[in-house]
């Protein structure tokens, strides 16, 4: 959606809508620890570039899913 975009955003809300859709911290995955498990990594440090404004987040998604699926 349009309103995800870096240019529609400022750093801070991309923190909030990482660390929301992520429930990092939130009490929403526990911190298991599970996305290292399945060779993802941090879930947090995965969406950095986002949040930096560096990619958006369908390119960080596209990169993850051409990493872990083969």
């Amino acid at each position: 959606m349009d309103k995800y975009l870096i240019k529609n955003t400022t750093r801070a809300e991309r923190e909030e809508i990482v660390r929301k859709s992520l429930s990092c911290g939130g009490g929403g995955c526990d911190e298991c620890s599970g996305c290292g498990v399945y060779g993802a990594g941090d879930a947090y440090e995965t969406y950095l570039p986002y949040i930096n404004g560096e990619k958006e987040i369908a390119e960080i998604n596209a990169e993850l899913r051409a990493r872990l699926i083969r």
